[in-house]
């Protein structure tokens, strides 16, 4: 085996690596894990509005 065939097999199975990962990308069965990634943002900013509600209370009294 000379270094064109190592190089050729590599790149074939890099191709068919990354064609897997847009296939499981793009399935359905991932899309609610990713929505729900997605909003893990907001998440956050309700926490703080809450927090933030509780301090500005404890600090009325």
């Amino acid at each position: 085996m000379d270094y064109g065939i190592v190089g050729s097999i590599f790149t074939v199975l890099v191709l068919v690596f990354f064609i897997g990962i847009v296939i499981w990308a793009f399935s359905k069965k991932s899309q609610k894990g990713f929505d729900e990634a997605a909003n893990l943002v907001f998440d956050d900013e309700q926490d703080n509005k809450a927090s933030a509600e509780y301090k500005r209370e404890s600090s009325l009294k």
